[in-house]
Order: structure tokens, then sequence, then C-alpha cells
């Protein structure tokens, strides 16, 4: 059986210079990116599908985004491999004290342990030390540096709002956002009567915005949420094509009217199989 430092090997073959792939060769850190976020919904879409026959193929997937990363560093003289695995156990075990209080990764288990109030507190403590190690003006720290641009805008949005509840920037409970949710509809509904694309993009993205807000306070993740309604639809679309399939209808030649009774039947059907 292949071990970690065979597909070490491998990512360097696939980069030599002389005898590599031309496509690898002709990569570089920014252009691994999409492919590294896809493999990582790759890994997200297996989980929830329960796939677990699949599971090992999409986590090697994601595995070979770090170490390609991991490789064209090392050409690049900055780190290598061995220098992210050390990175990411450091950073663990200071995250951790409550499982390693001497900071000591082989230390005894045995040593006084926190309990879950002096976790967290010790948790918030570690971040905020993390993020101004980070900073590169230390009057400029922010509670919200290193939450990731990259990150979708759904999952940005929830975390940017939990940060700001830390200072007390938050509603109390579920039911002002749900006013705040009619408010954002209404701003919409305002801007649509101006026919104005730029208002309209702003309102709909803060009516997002809070609809993350109302997500976050119900215990909600609204990735999770929005990944599980795009499911739901696509079944019950698909269930349409294969009826109107049946029946040699094409889809484009039915009106809403059909479609919808059609939606309708998809859902007393598809939520009775369940």
């Amino acid at each position: 059986m292949y071990q970690l430092p065979d597909l070490l090997h491998l990512m360097a073959r696939l980069r030599d210079p002389q005898h590599g792939c031309p496509w690898d060769l002709q990569q570089d850190y920014a252009s691994i990116v999409p492919h590294t976020l896809e493999e990582a919904y790759e890994v997200a879409d297996a989980i929830e599908r329960g796939d677990f026959d699949h599971l090992p193929g999409e986590l090697g997937d994601l595995l070979f985004q770090v170490v390609y990363y991991s490789q064209l560093a090392k050409e690049d003289d900055r780190f290598d491999f061995d220098t992210v695995v050390d990175a990411i156990t450091r950073k663990l075990v200071r995250r951790h004290p409550h499982v390693f209080p001497d900071g000591d990764l082989y230390g005894s288990p045995e040593l006084p342990r926190l309990d879950e109030v002096q976790i967290k507190q010790r948790w918030e403590t570690i971040k905020a030390e993390e993020r101004a190690e980070k900073a590169v003006a230390p009057e400029q720290l922010s509670l919200l540096d290193d939450v990731p641009h990259a990150l979708p805008a759904l999952s940005r949005a929830a975390k940017l709002q939990k940060r700001a509840a830390q200072v007390g920037f938050d509603w109390p409970e579920a039911l002002p956002v749900v006013d705040k949710v009619h408010e954002e509809l209404g701003e919409v509904l305002e801007a649509m009567s101006t026919d104005d694309p730029q208002a309209i993009a702003e309102e709909l993205g803060d009516l997002l915005f809070v609809t993350v807000n109302l997500a976050r306070h119900l215990k909600v993740d609204p990735e999770d949420a929005l990944r599980a309604a795009n499911r739901k639809f696509e079944r019950r679309f698909r269930f349409i094509e294969t009826t109107l399939r049946t029946r040699g209808r094409p889809i484009e030649q039915c009106d809403l009217a059909e479609l919808d009774a059609l939606w309708e039947e998809a859902k007393k059907q598809l939520e009775a199989g369940r």
C-alpha cells in the first residue's frame, strides 16, 4: 500500500522540469485554488450523501491539494510539506491546553484538566493572541481580521456575525431578527419599484445577510441549509423531468401552471417516500 512519502515523490515527479507532466508544470498557487475549493465541496458532498465508499478517494483528492501547494512552495524555497505538518501540529497543541496542559504533544495525559468554561476562555485568549501575531499594525487589530475572504459568502457572513456577537454586537434572540428580515424585504420591494439594479442588488445582499443572522440565532448552518434546499430542488425538478418524459411531453412545451402542478405532485410523492 502506498504511503505519504510515495505521494510526495509522485508530486515531485509531476513537477520535474524535464520529465514531468506539462499540465502540472503550468500550474501555480492561484491556478490550483479553484480545484482546492471543488475538492473540499466534493468531500462535503460525499459525507452528506453518506457515500463512505468513495470518501477515501475524495479525501485523497483534497490531500493532494495540500501536497501540491507544498511542492510549489518547496520549489520557491518558501517551505515544504514537513513545515505544513509542523505548523498545524504546533497550532493544535497550543489551542488544546485542556488536552496538552504542559504544551507537550507526548506529555502525560494525567495532568490537571480545564473545565468547559476555562476551555472556552482559554480558546478566545489563544485566538486573540494569534490574530495579534498576524496583524501588520497592532493598533489596527480587528476581531474580523482572520475571517477568510475566500469562504462561501453565507459561511463568511455567519462567521463575521459570530465574531461581532462576541463583544455584544448582536440581537439577544431570534424574534427581533425576524422583524429585521421583514424590514429588509420591504427595502428590496422599494428598490424594485425604482427599477435601480444597483439598489436592488444592495438590498438583496442585506436581506441575505440578515437571513444568515436568523439562521445563526436558530442554530442552523446557513451553508448546510442552502445545500439541503439545493438537493431538495434538484430531486423535485428531476421528478418533473422524468414524469414529463414518460408522458412524452417536452418540458419546453409545458406552461407554468402544468409545471407547478407537477411540482406539487413531486412534493407529495417525494416527501411520502422519505
